[in-house]
């Protein structure tokens, strides 16, 4: 941990996790959820010193979360006859955009919290979202949550994931098998099928 503290205690890691967050929304292999992990862990351990702290971390990958899907959101809203031939073409993307439509139709945004969390969900709700023209103002504020939900929980990950385990590489496998478990909650949560209401089953 002092070798990667070393890399991370550096002002650039703000660069580095804002850029990788922002970017993961179009390229979801990113490991930005482990890289905001370790740099907490190091911060935490003491051998990060050049990190102010733990809250300017989670604003960074936060703001760089709500950026990320506002790109994709803009550009899904002016693909226009390409991107809803290719959301058609999608059985997943199609589901998922029809499902979106109807809770934010509802003023809930539930499922875009959730989205951030499961695997490419991000991807699928902010493109979905743009495509689809839903307002921004529907969609922005759990956006808006749901980055600050996702970065909290990761940073938190770290930080006591480091003061629990100790400043070991456990600490941040321990910490990361905890972001894929909740990835892969968050998953099968967006997965299942809503139970229809009284009035829309009769």
């Amino acid at each position: 941990m002092e070798s990667l503290g070393s890399l991370v205690g550096s002002p650039w890691i703000y660069a580095v996790v804002a850029l990788s967050v922002l970017l993961d929304v179009f390229l979801p292999v990113l490991p930005s959820g482990v890289l905001v992990i370790t740099a907490a862990t190091a911060a935490a351990a003491g051998t990060a010193t050049d990190v102010p702290d733990i809250l300017a971390l989670t604003l960074c990958a936060a703001t760089a979360s709500v950026l990320g899907d506002l790109v994709a959101y803009r550009l899904a809203w002016r693909g226009g006859a390409r991107l809803d031939r290719a959301i058609a073409r999608s059985r997943r993307l199609s589901k998922a955009q029809e499902r979106l439509g109807a809770t934010l139709a509802r003023g809930g945004g539930a499922l875009v919290v959730l989205a951030r969390f499961a695997p490419a969900g991000r991807s699928v709700v902010s493109l979905g979202a743009g495509a689809a023209r839903h307002r921004a103002r529907d969609f922005l504020p759990w956006s808006a949550l749901a980055g600050l939900s996702w970065a909290g929980y990761s940073v938190a990950l770290g930080y006591f994931g480091a003061h629990w385990l100790g400043a070991t590489w456990l600490a941040t496998a321990v910490s990361v098998g905890a972001l894929f478990a909740a990835g892969a909650g968050a998953g099968f949560l967006m997965r299942r099928r809503p139970h229809p209401r009284p009035s829309e089953a009769s």
